[in-house]
């Protein structure tokens, strides 16, 4: 089996690297204009030359230490060394097009089509000259350019094909370089490229992909014109994008193979290859946050990217929290039922599960052994002698909250005035998009706590917006103190990861450093209490935890740390992906063998063979639907066909037989629809009530004081839902409600209030769920459904046959149903035979869906009765 893993950008974990050549040039931020630019510029308000040993990366000992990009910076898809993977800048040659009338038409920006890189790699830049003449000499020399492809460490998975874009510029290669590039990644790397135009990709991944998605999965709303015009211009390229992943991707997809696709840049590609290629198994995973559904459905294509997501048999999430915010909003703006196992769609159910991802410990062992990372432990422990070291690393944007960070540092200088001549806060700073306001804000506020704080000896913040080789990122993390993200909203922040990794005193230092960390990473609900969470917005707070990590004893700290070890260990990447790939084969599986084609029909003869020869016998048949047509439920005269009245007093009447009519409808009207069938079992209320045969008694399954607590909230919430959408209307009941919008006068509003109703109840009413339906919203007991009461129904056989001095149990199974609430019953059913509990369990359900029944009926409830009569025959 080959599992297709496509990832946007990173089609093969490999570097295509041309030989140097070119001038140096670069974009000038604000923040550089005003504090000197590249790798020698010093901190705002330095007093000190101690940050310059950083700018120097030498001496080069090993490949690695080249590399800038650590696994904590590119995590996704996180298979095995991100660090060796280096492309050319990831922009496009041309911009797209600013018009939102012109799709196909890029407009020919300014400058420098060639620059180098401090790593000796040549990149394009993101714009070319006016002059199209120079242009096109341009884009002839670039071709000709002589492409090598460098290998990166090999990741988990064994028979696997990557599929991914360049990452790079790619209008000015010429076809055969395309075709020779292709050729050899899929030949040598098992990598499949796709080929997209350099306005497509700058469209799709700078336009839409960074300046909608990202800050919406974020929680910041772009709410300005630009981005306005944004979202409506870019959408053309994102769906054109992943239309070329899916086209590719299906080309290559044999039966058998598994596709894996890579977050947030391929949002829509699970659907577009479920309606390729239907039974292909498919699973989604998000490398970042899923917002709450009040922040998601601010986004104008709300529903293209959530059905895109949900063309998928397993999409999986980093934290509990995001898995439920994926939930709320799909029922709430789809409209489809929610569980704790993902969702329940009109013809398939998709599983929605938690996979935290991590690092790869014994990736790590071998980077630590890299020649010159204890020669850089040295130098920074020799700088910083007698000092406390906090480390951070960001990015420079409103997301990771470095603005935050440095007021809550400058806080604690001037609260704690002691440990100003101690302690130095090292943050390093990398800048992807220019954002001159906020670099420029932090500049003004590192320059005011150096120029506040610092003395001819001391300086207590190095600002270094550069990144660092990597030996020098290990390094710095080895010899820290402590590390402080204050992230707003993030993912898996693997910094923190890394730095814990990192704090087992290795090469001699300080061991066991405390975390800081932002509740609001998903790496928060990884290590818990164990790391000092913070709310980045409450500076106190930050200051506190800051002067508890610097004044922890030394047993407190290795106790903690070592519960953050545990932690590292436990969420690895190797676990990550074997958690993922063997869920979405299982899932893959038990969908599979629910689809209806799946699913044979009845064979009504075998039925009637083995309940011949059965001693003892359990029947179980839906009514709604089953046993009768569905009417209207504002009926107040309630019937069953004579047909199937005549039916069940046959089959009561054989003392081997225990009959059940299990119903959505309340007692009192089960009652009154069989009063002529003697010795008939009820289940009423979807499982909420239950009456044996011969009894008058019914047996309530819930708590009558928490039902009547719960109720009297859920319809105060109906209430004000029905007062905004006319001709909809409540029908409540014993144990719970429906509400009936089917014949709203704006029916489309009504199934938006409808799906908005049952997030609200879902959120905030305790022991309830309110599942959508066809023109109505069920509000029932959480922990009652028809399963526990034939679970019952099942333990009460069983006693009366203990007590009676019988050890016989039922020994033929039979359950008949046609809509989901009969599902858990299928499923309870089937699990008895499989468990040997029963010898003979068969599950039959009628309709054209998904489901968990061994067999369907076509023939409707003329069927039905059909075979309840030829049961009966025999008798």
């Amino acid at each position: 089996m080959t599992i297709f893993i496509a990832s946007f950008a990173r089609p093969s974990k490999h570097s295509l690297k041309p030989p140097p050549s070119g001038p140096k040039a670069a974009a000038v931020s604000l923040f550089e204009q005003q504090n000197g630019s590249g790798k020698n510029s010093l901190t705002p308000g330095a007093t000190t030359e101690h940050e310059q040993i950083f700018a120097s990366h030498t001496p080069p000992a090993v490949e690695d230490d080249v590399n800038h990009l650590t696994e904590s910076e590119a995590h996704s898809p996180a298979w095995g060394s991100t660090s060796s993977f280096y492309q050319p800048s990831p922009q496009a040659s041309f911009s797209a097009s600013p018009s939102v009338l012109k799709h196909q038409e890029p407009t020919v920006q300014v400058k420098e089509p060639l620059r180098e890189t401090t790593t000796g790699e040549v990149r394009l830049s993101s714009t070319f000259p006016k002059d199209r003449r120079f242009s096109h000499n341009r884009r002839v020399s670039f071709s000709k350019i002589d492409w090598t492809v460098v290998k990166a460490e090999q990741g988990y998975l064994g028979d696997k094909v990557w599929v991914g874009t360049l990452g790079m510029p790619t209008d000015a290669l010429a076809a055969p370089t395309k075709a020779s590039i292709a050729e050899k990644l899929k030949d040598e790397y098992g990598s499949s490229t796709v080929y997209v135009s350099d306005a497509d990709f700058d469209g799709h991944y700078t336009h839409f992909c960074k300046t909608i998605l990202w800050p919406v999965f974020h929680y910041q709303i772009p709410d300005n014109p630009k981005n306005k015009a944004y979202e409506d211009h870019s959408w053309i390229y994102y769906v054109k994008i992943n239309q070329a992943f899916a086209e590719q991707i299906a080309k290559e997809w044999k039966r058998g193979d598994s596709i894996w696709v890579q977050d947030y840049h391929l949002l829509l590609v699970p659907a577009m290859l479920r309606r390729m290629i239907p039974d292909a198994q498919i699973g989604f995973f998000l490398h970042i946050a899923f917002p709450s559904s009040e922040v998601f459905r601010c986004l104008a294509p709300r529903k293209e990217l959530l059905e895109g997501m949900l063309g998928s048999n397993l999409i999986g999430f980093q934290t509990d929290e995001y898995c439920r915010h994926f939930l709320q909003t799909c029922s709430r703006i789809l409209s489809v039922e929610a569980t704790n196992e993902g969702l329940q769609l009109e013809d398939r159910f998709v599983n929605v599960g938690t996979f935290p991802i991590g690092i790869d410990p014994s990736s790590w062992d071998k980077r630590r052994q890299a020649a010159d990372v204890e020669q850089w432990i040295r130098t920074i422990s020799g700088r910083y002698e007698g000092k406390r070291l906090i480390v951070s690393r960001d990015k420079i944007d409103q997301v990771r909250g470095i603005r935050q960070k440095l007021l809550s540092y400058e806080l604690f200088l001037n609260t704690y005035p002691e440990w100003r001549d101690q302690v130095v806060l090292i943050q390093v700073a990398t800048s992807t998009t220019e954002q001159p306001e906020l670099e420029a804000m932090v500049s003004d506020i590192a320059m005011r706590i150096n120029s506040t704080h610092s003395t001819l000896a001391h300086q207590p913040l190095v600002f270094l917006k550069q990144d660092l080789a990597f030996s020098q990122y290990l390094a710095l993390i080895s010899v820290a103190d402590a590390l402080m993200i204050t992230s707003l909203r993030e993912g898996m922040n693997l910094t923190s990861h890394e730095f814990v990794y990192c704090q087992d005193g290795r090469y001699g230092t300080k061991a066991h450093g405390s975390l800081i960390l932002s509740e609001f990473t998903g790496s928060a609900s990884v290590f818990g209490n164990h790391a000092l969470l913070v709310n980045p917005w409450d500076y106190r707070q930050c200051a506190e935890a800051i002067y508890v990590a610097l004044t922890r004893g030394e047993e407190k700290r290795r106790q903690v740390w070592t519960e953050l070890y545990g932690a590292v260990l436990q969420n690895s990447t190797a676990n990550w992906v074997k958690s993922f790939s063997e869920a979405l084969s299982t899932v893959w599986n038990e969908q599979s063998s629910r689809e209806m084609m799946a699913v044979p029909r009845l064979s009504v003869s075998k039925v009637i063979e083995t309940y011949s020869q059965s001693c003892s016998r359990l029947i179980i048949v839906d009514y709604e639907g089953t046993l009768a047509s569905w009417g209207s439920p504002r009926s107040t005269i309630l019937t069953t066909p004579h047909r199937a009245i005549t039916a069940l007093t046959d089959l009561t009447e054989d003392s081997r037989n225990m009959i059940y009519v299990m119903s959505s409808r309340m007692p009192e009207e089960l009652e009154q629809l069989f009063r002529r069938v003697s010795g008939l079992g009820l289940i009423a209320e979807n499982g909420c009530f239950v009456r044996e045969p011969h009894m008058d008694e019914w047996l309530q399954l819930t708590d009558e004081a928490q039902t009547n607590s719960w109720m009297e909230g859920v319809r105060q919430v109906l209430d004000y839902y029905q007062d905004r959408a006319e001709g909809t209307w409540i029908e409540q009941r014993h144990c719970s409600f429906v509400f009936h919008h089917g014949s709203a006068e704006d029916s489309a509003a009504a199934v938006r209030l409808a799906s908005e109703c049952a997030g609200h109840i879902n959120d905030a009413c305790h022991g309830v769920h309110a599942t959508p339906t066809d023109g109505a919203l069920v509000v029932e007991p959480a922990d009652v459904n028809k399963a526990s009461a034939t679970e019952l129904v099942w333990r009460t056989l069983l006693d009366k046959g203990r007590k009676g001095g019988r050890s016989d149990r039922p020994d033929f199974l039979l359950v008949v149903g046609d809509n989901r609430e009969d599902e858990p019953v299928f499923r309870w059913a089937n699990r008895l035979e499989a468990s040997k509990v029963i010898e003979y369990a068969m599950t039959v359900t009628l309709g054209s869906r998904s489901t968990e029944a061994k067999a369907t009926l076509t023939q409707g409830v003329s069927g039905v009765l059909a075979c309840l009569e030829k049961l009966a025959a025999p008798a």
